[in-house]
């Protein structure tokens, strides 16, 4: 198992790269959440037998999936940072918000018909948590016990726009996240929630003007 230093060093090299002009395409860096994400793929023992659904932000997620690192340093050099999916890893994810969602909780129904042992892990921002197509798949996995887990990783921002503060700023992500986690109780589906901080903007490094 890959530690917190293993992520931080692998992010910092990308940083690198980039500031140097050898990516020629977006890449989104998210610290700060190294250690949470170890944690919970420790805990929860996820195996390459089960399927992760990540989000644009995606490479912590795949290099604990296993996948070799200097795989998923080529296919970033290549332009590929958003859209990193391992299929022989059961390791997918998506550059639209919430757009994962559904598609994870698709694979726990078909996982759920077959009598599959394995699970799903469904990776979500809040924002992407908020959007109403996550709603419905988190509402259709518990109402139909499905073995999917969903964590939501909260950084209090939706690309440059504090998260909250788009919808009005008087419900807090985790009060949403709670109102799932008590529906989800006694079935398949769980709920994970943590909060994080990072340094990087939502693209780049903050070195460059972006537009």
């Amino acid at each position: 198992m890959l530690e917190a230093n293993d992520l931080i060093e692998f992010e910092k090299e990308i940083a690198d790269l980039y500031e140097s002009g050898r990516i020629h395409a977006p890449v989104h860096l998210r610290d700060g959440n190294e250690q949470n994400l170890v944690d919970i793929f420790s805990e929860l023992n996820i195996s390459r037998e089960d399927y992760v659904y990540s989000t644009w932000a995606s490479h912590f997620h795949a290099l604990l999936k296993d996948v070799p690192r200097d795989r998923i340093k080529q296919d970033i050099l290549e332009g590929r940072s958003i859209t990193l999916h391992y299929a022989d890893y059961n390791f997918y994810s998506s550059a639209i918000v919430g757009g994962i969602s559904p598609i994870a909780a698709g694979t726990a129904l078909a996982l759920k018909k077959q009598n599959k042992s394995n699970r799903v892990y469904c990776f979500l921002g809040d924002m992407a948590f908020r959007a109403g197509v996550s709603h419905e798949s988190i509402i259709y996995s518990i109402s139909n016990s499905l073995p999917i887990t969903y964590i939501i990783e909260d950084n209090g921002k939706s690309v440059g726009t504090p998260t909250e503060d788009s919808w009005g700023g008087s419900i807090e992500t985790e009060t949403l996240f709670k109102i799932y986690e008590d529906l989800s109780l006694n079935t398949d589906t769980n709920m994970l929630y943590y909060k994080y901080k990072m340094t990087y903007p939502h693209s780049g490094t903050g070195v460059f003007v972006e537009f």
